[in-house]
């Protein structure tokens, strides 16, 4: 089953993608997309270009495990996905991903405008392993 998650930005949203068994996830892409309408749509048309079975998309909790306005866009925007793709959607906590992504990256020694490109990618594949691992 591959599956492609998703890192909701405000300007750059990650994607990332599972191989065929489910077992392990990767980074896939950036959509740099300020108009959510637009967003829908490429996330989307991404998701099944890559012939995803499903799609997870991140959920921004608070720290204290409560939703705000970035989680309630974050569920707008995956109904919306959802309806656009006819795949299944479904919510994953992020809460950290980014903090992690940033430090994989400078164990990587990925710097500066580098970083930036990538940071979110990087995010929506460690969302997406914590997806794939709450499955086993």
């Amino acid at each position: 089953m591959i599956i492609v998650s998703v890192d909701l930005g405000h300007a750059r949203t990650g994607m990332a993608i599972s191989d065929k068994s489910g077992f392990l996830a990767s980074s896939l892409c950036v959509i740099e997309e300020r108009s959510d309408q637009r967003l829908v749509e490429r996330v989307a048309d991404k998701a099944l270009e890559e012939k995803a079975e499903m799609i997870v998309v991140g959920l921004p909790k608070n720290m204290d495990g409560t939703e705000g306005e970035s989680a309630v866009r974050a569920r707008e925007l995956a109904a919306l996905i959802g309806e656009r793709s006819g795949l299944p959607v479904k919510m994953q906590d992020e809460r950290g991903t980014t903090v992690t992504a940033h430090a994989y990256l400078s164990a990587s020694e990925v710097y500066g405008k580098k970083r930036k490109k990538r940071v979110d990618a990087v995010a929506a594949s460690i969302i997406l392993q914590d997806y794939l691992d709450s499955q086993r």
